[in-house]
């Protein structure tokens, strides 16, 4: 590690308490949200102690190697590289010296169920090229639309991301000007106003699958990610995304934190209506003066906190709400390659709006596919053996509040999926390439992630489902109790995640600086 930057500032170290001794913060998951507030915390001066369930660091960011391949199970690309950068500061280091980012170029082909493709390279001049090739008259609407997201990126995210939205007042305040951003639009209805190809219009407003958003439903607020992906670049990690939670783990036990993988939390307990420690699965009790949950929000609201301290309106809340969708995963080692594969592929479905429709409010799995490949031999030929490919397939589905038994269904969905690359996708003789398999379906991320219906990304980002009105960084009614990661604001994504992180890790450090 490098020792060219300075250590974190005084103003932003907590004191020691009356005997001298760190004050203990305990975090519940080390995903990119945990790790990141951890990090943050054990630099500020706390004592941390960060626990897995899992037994591995990562959280959804886990990682599969058998017979010579690799996979990232979770997160698959980074962008906005700069929140990675002011994290190793915070910790008084360079992330140079810890990792190596490569660009990718183009960022996705997106294919359509005509046999047309679009290559989107996230470069003006090769951008408007694509665009042109589908309709001459969008590039000029392409312009106009990147100017109007660069408006809302300026206020929405550079700006307003970071604050912590506890008070109404504080959404009421910045609301009129969200409404003349375009807040009360959806993303797809904003796109279209730009866009006039339906295929195009597909190609700008399907990103909020990425953090669970239904892009007929997503405030336009998440329309951004085109203007965030061109102004960072959309990257891989070397040796698989996973090597950044490698380095984000050395990170924080190079720091002195303490990680505890294997160690599933079973209780937050909470006297006279504060924090005070955790239960673990083995029956040992950990003290603390603060607890950061990365863990599901709702899952940590509705089974981890004792029922006696739930507070009813926000569990009433949580019950109800909307939750993104889910995921089905094929990880598939392949003995031979498919050179039309870029490193990340989208198949998009014929019915788009129809599809999303039954995705998000159906009951059972679409009629429609729609698939996110992932080909990491594309930019890192180490993660399969010679001539092989380690292909990552992703089909989003409901979330298991929408009636899919997937003990029943899980064979034919595979079987379907893999008869739509073989004949539709043009990736003949698939089926006889496999070499090894691996499935991740919803019922895992109810059961190995813990998360609430088994959705994906927790919360669905809407408009009433942000800010405000998402589960807050520091818990209302819950002293010295936190959320990092997807379930709270400003919601799912690395991104995302990474600002929720140094929202709560600053709540924390001036709450425990007050009690000190």
């Amino acid at each position: 590690m490098s020792s060219r930057s300075s250590v974190t500032s005084a103003a932003n170290r907590l004191p020691a308490g009356g005997s001298g001794a760190r004050p203990r913060v305990i975090v519940i998951g080390a995903g990119f949200g945990g790790l990141a507030a951890a990090i943050r915390l054990q630099a500020a001066g706390a004592q941390v102690i960060l626990i897995e369930a899992r037994s591995q660091p990562g959280g959804r960011a886990y990682q599969l190697k058998a017979e010579g391949f690799t996979f990232d199970m979770g997160p698959s690309l980074l962008t906005a590289p700069w929140l990675l950068q002011d994290l190793w500061q915070a910790a008084g280091r360079h992330l140079d010296d810890d990792l190596t980012l490569v660009p990718l170029r183009p960022f996705y082909r997106i294919g359509f169920a005509d046999g047309n493709h679009f290559d989107y390279w996230g470069d003006p001049a090769a951008d408007e090229a694509e665009i042109a090739r589908f309709e001459a008259r969008d590039v000029a609407g392409y312009r106009a639309f990147l100017t109007a997201t660069e408006r809302i990126y300026r206020r929405a995210f550079a700006e307003l991301a970071g604050e912590p939205f506890l008070r109404l007042s504080d959404f009421l305040r910045v609301a009129p000007e969200l409404v003349r951003l375009g807040a009360h639009r959806s993303v797809y209805r904003f796109v279209s106003r730009y866009f006039r190809h339906p295929q195009l219009r597909m190609v700008f407003s399907f990103h909020p699958l990425f953090i669970g958003g239904n892009p007929f439903r997503a405030s336009a607020i998440y329309s951004i990610v085109p203007y965030l992906e061109r102004l960072g670049g959309v990257h891989f990690v070397p040796g698989g995304m996973y090597a950044l939670v490698e380095a984000m783990t050395r990170l924080f036990t190079s720091l002195g934190g303490e990680l505890r993988c294997g160690q599933p939390v079973e209780r937050i307990l909470v006297r006279a209506g504060q924090v005070w420690g955790v239960l673990l699965a083995d029956g040992a009790l950990l003290q603390a003066e603060a607890v950061v949950a990365n863990s599901d929000v709702a899952t940590t609201y509705l089974r981890l906190l004792p029922a006696e301290v739930r507070p009813r309106g926000l569990v009433r809340r949580l019950e109800q709400a909307r939750y993104s969708m889910s995921c089905f995963l094929l990880y598939l080692g392949l003995k031979q390659q498919y050179p039309q594969l870029r490193h990340h592929t989208i198949f998009m479905p014929r019915d788009y709006r129809g599809m999303i429709q039954q995705l998000f409010d159906g009951q059972g799995l679409p009629d429609d596919l729609a698939l996110y490949l992932h080909t990491p031999t594309r930019t890192d030929a180490t993660l399969a053996p010679p001539g092989g490919e380690s292909l990552y397939v992703l089909a989003p589905v409901p979330h298991l509040g929408h009636g899919v038994d997937w003990q029943r269904e899980t064979l034919a969905f595979r079987e379907r999926i893999l008869r739509y690359l073989e004949e539709q996708a043009g990736l003949h003789g698939l089926r006889a390439s496999i070499v090894y398999e691996q499935r991740f379906t919803p019922l895992d991320f109810a059961t190995e992630l813990r998360s609430h219906l088994g959705a994906a990304f927790s919360l669905e980002p809407t408009l009433f489902q942000s800010a405000y009105f998402r589960p807050h960084n520091r818990a209302a009614q819950v002293g010295g109790l936190y959320f990092v990661g997807a379930g709270t604001h400003p919601g799912a994504g690395i991104p995302g995640v990474l600002l929720s992180a140094a929202i709560t890790a600053r709540l924390v450090r001036e709450d425990l600086a007050c009690r000190a």
